[in-house]
Order: C-alpha cells, then structure tokens, then sequence
C-alpha cells in the first residue's frame, strides 16, 4: 500500500515523532449532520492534514456540541457540507462560531459548499472548496501556517482533478456504536459502518445536487484504500456497511472488485448500496454477485411514478422500469428500497394518489420510510432544473434561509396536502408509530383531499418489513431543534 495511507501525525517540518502534537497548527474540522453515519467528509480530509503536520480535531454536532476547549487556539476552522440539511445547520452555525472563535479562517467545503457559495461569504467564510476538497484544505493550511492572511482565496472552488485517496482517518469521531444502526426484518441489530468507494456521479439527473459540482464526472478510492477502511470501521464493531456512493454502479468493475475483496475477507460483513434504477437493469447480471457478498438492499432514487416528471428530472427510466428493477431484485434475494421526491409543481392530487395505489399494489409499504411520502422538491443553486424551458417561472426568489428558490404549486390543494402528509410523518416517527400505521393515515389524507372515499387496506397490503437504517434517508428537511442545540 502507498506509503501516504499512514495518517501519522506529522511536525510542522515534516517529520515525525513530533514532541507534542497539540503545539501543532490546529485545525477543527465540523460535520453537521450526515445522516446519522460517521462521516467519510471528515475523516479523509483528517488524514491528509495529520499526514501534512497539522493537528486535526473533529466534531460532529449530530452528536457533539460546539464548546470553547475545541475551538481554542483553532487557526482554521472548515466545515463540511455534503447535503441540504448539514448546510441549514451549517448556516445556522457559522456566527456562533465566529463568537466563539473570532481569529480562526473559515472554510466551509463539501458538495453543497460551492452551490451557495455568494451566501456563505456573506457569513464570513472566506474559503468555499468544493469537489475533491482534500488539497485544497491542506493548501489552505499551509499558507496559513506560514503567515498568509488568506484574505483571497487562490485554491479552485471547485477541483475536478484526480486525487491519491489515503485510509481515512477515523480516531478522532465519535464511536462507532454512538450512530446509526441496521435493523434487520426480525428486529435485530447491527452496528453500522459507513464508507465511500467513489464521489461525483456520471449521470445529469436535473434535479440531483451533484450534477452542479462534478457535472458528469465520477472519481473512485482505491479498492485498498477501501478495504482498509472497511477494516478499521469492522475492528470498530461494524457488522454492516453502507455505501455512500452516489450510485455504486457508476463503475460497475470496480463496485464488483471492492464488495469481491470485502466478502473474501469478512465472509460475514453484509451492506447495502444506492444504485440507479437504469443500472439495476443494465447490469442486472451482477445482482446475484452483490447478494453473494451480503448486499440486503439497495436504495434507488425512483422519484416519481409519473413519467412526465421522470422526464422533467432526465431519470433515464420510467414507471414499467422500476416496477422491471423490483422485479430483478425480489428475484436476486435483494430488498429495494425506493427513495421519492412525490412534491413537486407538476404533481397533482390524482397524482399523488396514485403514487400511494402503487406502493400498496407492489406492497412496498414497509420498505418506504414516511418521511419520503411529503419530501418536496428542492431547487438550490445551479440546479439543472433551471435549464428547463419555463421552470424559472414557476419559481420566487432565491430564498437564503431555505437555500434554495421557493415554489407554490398551481393548485393550493396540492401544497396543503404536503404540509399533512409532513405533519403527519414527523408526528408519527415521534411517537413511535410503524410505517404502516403512518401510511394508513397519509392515505386517508390523499382521499380526504381529492374528497372521495377511503378504501380499507389490510396488513397484507403492506408487504414484508425489510432491512433498513434507523436514521432515515431525509437529506432536504429542516433542521430539527434537538440539531441546532449543538451550537
């Protein structure tokens, strides 16, 4: 393996065996929130900076508060933004760290970091990397160690170009066991790992918050770089991971060595995988290799069963293909779990009515979390969705506070529902309710909106629990109070 996988702190001029590490230029790293996963956002970047001379302290405010002795002595401060709600709780952050450490340079890098670029200057930050971020942060250190003000930023907002990925280094997050966790159908329980085998994504779905940034392009980690990730995270106590691959076939030979290589060496170890629907059908043959190694289930952004819409998003499939990459899944021994975006300008009540009639006819019930059922679509800068002739006259105004471009549909029916539908499943996930049960009373409140009668639905409507994570995929929500108390 190359020599740069050792993480090893080094001193300031670049050897090892520094005296004392914390007299090292202080760097604070800060998740916001990644969907209950120890974040790779965190840790790889740790690596580079500990491998450059750098002491590198992480936070993870999912989980952490923001206290004085971290941000003590900081001289950099970067915070990583690699979706909707990590942003909102980033803003939402930003000023109370700037209190809190009023000398420390500001970064804030990550997918979302470049899209809202002009509104975070305004916060102060002064660096926005975006793409592979990793050199650019370690740039940035460097300069500032060596006296440079940074006022202007000469690192690429956005780098496109190939990076020498290195084992994350994870020593400075949260345990292991302190995140989300696999429940399995039988209600058991497995520590979860979470690792990424690639970045960036190769397709332009128009609605996808990762066209802006690698527009078409995709970078994969070495598979031992990958493997030793792996190992690290099951030495941990993972007995399952998650891939955070945008789609884990957009390099279908590479996907098969890593899951090759992770099976042959922890025979036991099960994951799943976000896969595009188009690829579950294209490479269909290797469905039957992934359940080998121990896939239980892959996420796959449906969408929509609307084909207008799926065209509208430039998806590449439609309704009869998903129902098709179900099919090849149920045959392979492998859980599909399909994510939504069921409200946007050209959903109508019929429409969504009928999104729920086939969740019950291919009883998917229970392999679809609530929360899915009201998401409503996000427009954020740079969306593709932009490009679509009219659609920038449905929209208001740029809204900072939503980081994104507000819409009121046509028919207000429409967006009243939304806020029920939404009510409805945060209520329920409170309380504890299953999924059936919340999907029995979004169902009665798509029928009471169109005013006509509730059909009955019975249990075996719902289909069979499947494997699933306890935090849900909910990556465009506001942020919850219990987040913004971190800071």
């Amino acid at each position: 393996m190359d020599s740069r996988n050792d993480s090893r702190p080094l001193n300031s001029a670049g050897g090892e065996n520094c005296a004392d590490p914390l007299a090292l230029f202080k760097v604070v790293l800060i998740n916001p929130y990644e969907l209950g996963r120890q974040p790779f956002g965190l840790a790889e970047p740790s690596a580079w900076l500990k491998q450059a001379g750098f002491n590198v302290q992480c936070s993870d405010l999912s989980l952490q508060k923001l206290d004085m002795a971290l941000l003590s002595g900081a001289k950099l401060v970067a915070l990583y933004v690699g979706m909707h709600t990590a942003t909102r709780i980033a803003v939402e952050a930003i000023p109370r760290i700037r209190e809190m450490a009023p000398h420390a340079h500001l970064c804030v890098y990550g997918l979302y970091a470049p899209m809202n670029q002009e509104l975070l200057r305004g916060l102060g930050v002064k660096t926005i990397l975006g793409g592979e971020f990793e050199p650019g942060l370690v740039s940035l250190a460097q300069r500032l160690r060596a006296g440079d003000a940074c006022d202007t930023q000469i690192e690429p907002v956005v780098n496109l170009a190939k990076i020498e990925f290195m084992t994350p280094d994870r020593s400075g997050l949260p345990s292991l066991h302190r995140y989300a966790h696999l429940i399995l159908p039988d209600g058991g329980k497995k520590m979860l790992g979470f690792i990424d085998a690639s970045r960036g994504c190769k397709h332009l779905c128009r609605h996808c918050p990762v066209v802006p940034v690698y527009q078409g392009k995709f970078r994969v980690v070495p598979v031992e770089v990958v493997m030793a990730d792996i190992m690290q995270q099951v030495q941990a106590g993972a007995a399952h991971i998650s891939f955070g691959d945008p789609d884990f076939l957009n390099g279908p030979t590479h996907a098969v060595k890593v899951v090759a290589a992770m099976h042959a060496r922890f025979p036991n170890l099960s994951f799943d995988a976000t896969i595009k629907i188009q690829h579950i059908i294209g490479h269909a043959e290797l469905l039957a290799q992934l359940r080998a190694a121990g896939c239980l289930f892959i996420t796959a952004a449906v969408e929509s069963v609307d084909d207008k819409v799926l065209e509208y998003f430039a998806k590449n499939h439609t309704r009869t293909d998903f129902e098709r990459a179900l099919q090849l899944c149920r045959e392979a021994g492998i859980f599909l779990a399909p994510t939504f975006v069921p409200f946007t300008p050209w959903t109508t009540l019929e429409g969504y009515l009928d999104l729920l009639r086939t969740l019950v006819r291919l009883r998917l019930v229970e392999a679809v979390p609530p929360i899915q059922l009201c998401i409503r679509l996000l427009v954020p800068e740079g969306s593709y969705l932009l490009q679509l002739p009219g659609f920038r006259e449905m929209l208001e105004a740029f809204d900072a506070k939503l980081l994104g471009y507000p819409w009121r549909h046509a028919d207000p029916r429409v967006d009243a529902l939304q806020q029920a539908v939404q009510v409805c499943a945060e209520q329920g996930d409170r309380q504890g309710w299953s999924r059936s049960d919340i999907f029995g009373q979004i169902w009665r409140l798509a029928h009471d909106a169109l005013g006509i009668e509730v059909p009955p639905l019975t249990r075996a409507d719902f289909g069979e629990p499947i494997a699933r994570l306890s935090e849900p995929w909910y990556c465009c929500a506001e942020p919850t109070a219990q987040q913004l108390q971190s800071f």
